[in-house]
């Protein structure tokens, strides 16, 4: 069986980017809210199991909040929702990790 998973790190600060809420959507339906953990990672899979399927996923970030006090709070966060749109095509593990600043992001297929 497949699995999506992911994990968050914070490069402003050098740390995992914890409790940062992660919403995951397949063909525009809501399928997975969670939250990132102390590690900047989820408990558990986004996907697994009977769940997995192949296709069109996003996984958004909400990172404003977290970000909010690096930021001039007087100004809206630069950074809010970040989404990045993935293809699952078979059961292999897909692993999404973003790298995130309160103005920058960069993701890859990690292992």
């Amino acid at each position: 069986m497949g699995k999506l998973t992911t994990h968050i790190l914070d490069t402003a600060r050098g740390c995992p980017g914890a409790e940062i809420p992660i919403r995951v959507f397949r063909d525009g339906q809501l399928i997975k809210e969670t939250r990132s953990n102390a590690d900047g990672r989820c408990d558990e899979p986004l996907i697994d199991g009977q769940d997995f399927t192949a296709g069109l996923h996003e996984i958004e970030f909400r990172v404003a909040s977290y970000f909010a006090d690096l930021t001039d709070p007087s100004k809206p966060p630069f950074l809010d929702r970040i989404t990045l749109t993935v293809t699952l095509s078979d059961d292999a593990h897909y692993h999404v990790p973003l790298l995130v600043s309160p103005w920058s992001y960069s993701t890859y297929r990690g292992s």
